[in-house]
């Protein structure tokens, strides 16, 4: 996919119905999201049926992005139930179907996560 529909596509993708600046919610812009994909992918080949883990997935830009460049699977890991719904929604109106979401503090519950192999971890 080239990185300008990839971004085409990212554009879509519904940004939080209700942004909590506690939690220092603001969207991954899809210019940003796209060419951090395509570069991982197209110069290191790091995306192409990896398992990816996005910690404070938020909405899903990078979630969802990561599946449209080929990640065999991805695991969305957020605190707030909003931003979840949010993510929910996107994952349901881009019909994809290997994003698991995981509700948790990833500053609390690290810990959780290091058991599994992961070949992807990003944080925004």
């Amino acid at each position: 996919m080239k990185r300008k529909q990839l971004e085409s596509y990212l554009e879509e993708v519904t940004q939080f119905s209700n942004p909590k600046l506690d939690l220092e919610q603001y969207a991954t812009d899809p210019h940003l999201a796209a060419s951090v994909l395509y570069t991982m992918e197209s110069s290191f080949g790091d995306l192409q049926d990896k398992s990816v883990l996005d910690l404070g997935a938020g909405c899903g830009v990078l979630s969802i992005g990561s599946v449209m460049v080929g990640a065999g699977s991805v695991t969305s890991v957020e605190l707030d139930s909003d931003a979840i719904e949010d993510l929910q929604d996107n994952i349901s109106e881009f019909e994809i179907d290997n994003i698991d979401i995981i509700q948790g503090d990833v500053t609390s519950d690290l810990l959780r996560f290091l058991p599994h192999f992961w070949n992807v971890v990003s944080v925004f």
